[in-house]
């Protein structure tokens, strides 16, 4: 029997541990300070403490890594990366998302609120395990591997594309596979959109192929993204934990989320405004 474990990268940074429900071990955050957290909590440092609390909480409330998980949620912030995603499904230049999820790993969603319930609230996944309960929630169809709850959004847009979607957006952290997915040879009547998350600590020569290769990307903590951008100076939206548009489809995307909240659209104003950012920058 496969040992139900999940692993997550999180607040500060920091990875998670969780088996059979339970926290079972907290790494070192690299972030001690976040504003996003801080209007959430007004949390002025992320400590293991506040991770602990953060994740049980999260357990509780939403069954996160376990067989309990909702999949479906309101929005917890007015503007992220899921939440466009799930404006854009909502109007239709999108019509499926390839993401992840705890016990099934990538997996394809078309419902918005689906996408934002899965996306929301948890940060980068970087191992699961099967939970059966929560594959059956989301469609044992859609998931790339409900056996092993694998990990793998290349292979997830193959199966988009095997399946007839021609608007495919699929999230991602900083990896070769960003490449490797904009390379893929796709149909003619099939766009592949690329969102990057969970950014920080990316090293200058990715950050270089994201922008060559993403249509959005999250400034998260990253010192190499916020100073890539104010050299190349792409559309934007966000003070605090900007997302930044790396192609003008990426700009539509944002652009389409943020009429729908009534919120200013992307601006290309630099240098860009550093004096409440995540702390430190790496």
């Amino acid at each position: 029997m496969v040992k139900d474990k999940h692993v997550i990268s999180t607040l500060g940074k920091a990875e998670v541990v969780i088996e059979d429900g339970k926290i079972t071990s907290i790494g070192e955050p690299r972030i001690n300070y976040c504003p996003i957290y801080n209007d959430i909590d007004n949390v002025d440092e992320i400590t293991k403490d506040y991770i602990e609390m953060n994740i049980n909480r999260r357990i509780k409330e939403f069954g996160m890594c376990t067989s309990k998980r909702i999949i479906k949620m309101e929005d917890i912030m007015t503007f992220g990366i899921s939440e466009t995603l799930e404006t854009n499904l909502e109007i239709g230049t999108i019509d499926c998302v390839v993401g992840a999820c705890e016990g099934v790993g990538t997996v394809l969603m078309t419902d918005p609120d689906t996408v934002q319930g899965v996306g929301g609230r948890v940060s980068g996944l970087v191992s699961t395990t099967p939970l059966p309960e929560v594959a059956e929630k989301l469609g044992r169809e859609n998931v790339l591997n409900p056996e092993t709850a694998e990990l793998n959004q290349l292979k997830g847009v193959k199966k988009a594309i095997k399946k007839g979607y021609k608007n495919i957006a699929v999230t991602i952290i900083p990896s070769p596979m960003v490449k490797e997915i904009r390379e893929l040879e796709i149909p003619d009547d099939v766009n592949i959109y690329i969102f990057v998350a969970h950014t920080t600590g990316a090293s200058k020569e990715e950050v270089v192929e994201l922008f060559e290769n993403a249509d959005v990307i999250t400034g998260c903590a990253s010192s190499e993204i916020l100073d890539y951008a104010d050299k190349v100076k792409p559309y934007y939206s966000g003070k605090k934990v900007p997302l930044f548009a790396a192609t003008e489809k990426g700009r539509e995307f944002l652009d389409n989320r943020l009429k729908s909240i009534g919120k200013p659209l992307t601006v290309k104003d630099y240098p860009l405004d550093r004096s409440n950012k995540p702390d430190p920058l790496v």
